[in-house]
């Protein structure tokens, strides 16, 4: 179906452009959302004669997005939840929960605005991109906690909390890995040492033959 966008759509194009998209996703959300117009003439005469009051509308829009996007930005929000000693959560943090902890905060902010490709399932800090406008986003952190003073310990280390065991258990498995790293340079250098040396007896032992050559002529 080919429709007219009435406001910039991410990966489909800017205010203006006519593209074509399935029919379903123009029914379902950008006609009823008022993003997009049908492609026919009719529409194409209306959206001309207004574009320059819809494009100054834009503008207003974009600059308010910007000032709520100046204070947003690098935004810290803590979500309380359980988890297990390996960090995996009872449950999960979604969309909404993301965007009720905004409005708790002062940003008026719905489920729709925040991009989460997939469900939050696990403690940690996690970068959440919200979108204020088509042409503004702001970037936020997750901090997914058991409790407020751990979420605190998280923040200050970068690193989820896990229980000492499971601590101890990746603290092993980074020693073992960085142990098989050293031990594969090691045979690499040496392997190179040594296909060195070869190269250069080789070339002594032919500059050797070769002088003696001329020295018998």
């Amino acid at each position: 179906m080919q429709v007219i966008l009435m406001e910039r759509i991410e990966k489909l194009g800017q205010m203006g452009d006519e593209v074509g998209v399935k029919p379903g996703y123009a029914r379902n959300f950008l006609l009823p959302k008022g993003k997009a117009v049908r492609a026919n003439d009719a529409n194409r005469e209306k959206f001309e004669s207004s574009r320059a009051q819809l494009e100054a509308n834009n503008l207003e829009l974009k600059g308010e997005a910007e000032a709520v996007g100046a204070k947003m930005n690098g935004v810290a929000i803590i979500l309380v939840r359980q988890a297990g000693d390996a960090g995996q959560l009872y449950g999960s943090v979604n969309a909404r929960d993301i965007a009720d902890k905004l409005t708790e905060e002062g940003f008026t902010t719905s489920r729709q605005q925040v991009r989460l490709d997939n469900p939050i399932k696990a403690l940690g800090i996690h970068d959440v991109s919200v979108t204020l406008h088509p042409e503004v986003s702001a970037m936020i952190s997750v901090n997914v906690a058991r409790s407020h003073d751990e979420a605190e310990i998280q923040a200050s280390t970068g690193k989820a909390m896990l229980s000492t065991a499971e601590q101890e258990a990746h603290a092993v498995a980074e020693d073992a890995a960085n142990e098989a790293v050293l031990e594969q340079a090691e045979s690499m250098f040496e392997e190179g040492v040594d296909v060195g040396t070869d190269d250069i007896d080789g070339e002594d032992s032919e500059k050797s033959t070769s002088a003696d050559g001329e020295k018998h002529s």
